[in-house]
């Protein structure tokens, strides 16, 4: 009688944990596809130090109010603060480094019909005073699931800011998005410590759908395996919007299928290796040690589209992606 109930208690625990786990996956996917219309923005207008000219920057993220358009936050948050329910992220960020408040602004709404877009670039950030600082950095346009913190304090392993991920146990098909797109500008390198250098090659943008289970050892250290890819490059100009563009998901090991490319590759020991903070609060490298097998559970879902694929620094000054109606097909 006892070995009865105990069964019937473990399967009623299992039913309701996965309900659970569904019930968290619906309410994920709403948030996201909610915030991807772009049809309501908030602005954070922040004014830069005086040492370094005192330009007032605005850095736009893409939520708000139904009944507003854009709509300024209290100039007193400096810091991004995401709002209940908010799981994206852009790459408009502020920082103070060594008591210098500085923007990055890569990021911006656009009007479309009778609503937004969300446009992204690769550009030049400027730092120019006069006898003092003559200082140029290529920012590259971006916006992801996950977390950028702030204030950015250093300029040590730029890569290690953005937080991508956020946890997620669906296996959705594909991801769902509108866009048009410049593409192919010469990579310009540009890190601020030295003269902006020209690579010689194009740079192309790159949207991605990434499906991860990962897991933290004992010393803290964070390894994950891919569970599913969805990744592709813009490699021409599309002047005109492309609607409905899906990039499909594809689960297991995909390493010996015709549609793969070599940037769909596991990350682990790149310059474009994902961080995470770990148990410990400590922002860690993420090894992706292998491919899951194609029937594995994910626990972390990446998105990110972003204006250049090539490591902080570089890029093709110019590109620009427009996006809209980012949707999570499941």
């Amino acid at each position: 009688m006892r070995l009865t109930i105990r069964i019937f208690t473990i399967i009623t625990v299992c039913i309701y944990s996965a309900i659970s786990y569904a019930q968290d996956n619906e309410k994920i996917v709403r948030q996201i596809n909610q915030y991807g219309t772009f049809d309501h923005w908030c602005v954070r207008e922040i004014k830069e130090s005086g040492l370094i000219g005192g330009k007032t920057k605005y850095l736009y993220e893409f939520y708000g109010n139904p009944t507003d358009t854009i709509r300024y936050e209290s100039k007193k948050a400096k810091a991004f603060k995401a709002p209940h329910g908010y799981l994206w992220r852009s790459n408009n960020v502020y920082a103070c480094v060594a008591g210098i408040e500085k923007c990055s602004v890569t990021d911006f709404p656009e009007k479309r019909g009778n609503g937004y877009c969300c446009r992204i670039e690769v550009r030049f950030e400027e730092v120019k005073v006069a006898g003092m600082i003559n200082m140029e950095v290529v920012t590259q346009g971006a916006f992801l699931l996950g977390n950028l913190p702030e204030p950015i304090k250093d300029t040590k392993d730029p890569m290690s800011k953005p937080l991508y991920g956020i946890p997620f146990t669906g296996r959705p098909q594909a991801l769902q998005f509108d866009y048009k797109a410049k593409v192919g500008c010469e990579v310009i390198k540009a890190t601020g410590f030295n003269k902006a250098k020209k690579m010689g090659y194009p740079d192309y943008p790159e949207v991605a759908i990434i499906l991860q289970k990962r897991w933290e050892d004992e010393n803290g250290c964070v390894h994950a395996l891919r569970v599913g890819t969805g990744i592709e490059r813009i490699m021409e100009n599309v002047s005109d919007w492309k609607n409905g563009h899906k990039i499909e998901v594809h689960y297991g090991d995909i390493s010996k299928e015709p549609y793969y490319k070599d940037y769909m590759k596991l990350m682990k020991g790149t310059p474009m290796d994902l961080h995470c903070i770990n148990s410990k609060g400590k922002n860690v490298k993420i090894a992706e040690e292998g491919w899951a097998d194609a029937d594995e559970t994910p626990n972390t879902l990446i998105i990110k589209f972003i204006a250049s694929y090539g490591e902080a620094f570089n890029g093709g000054i110019g590109n620009t992606l427009w996006i809209d109606n980012v949707k999570l097909i499941m």
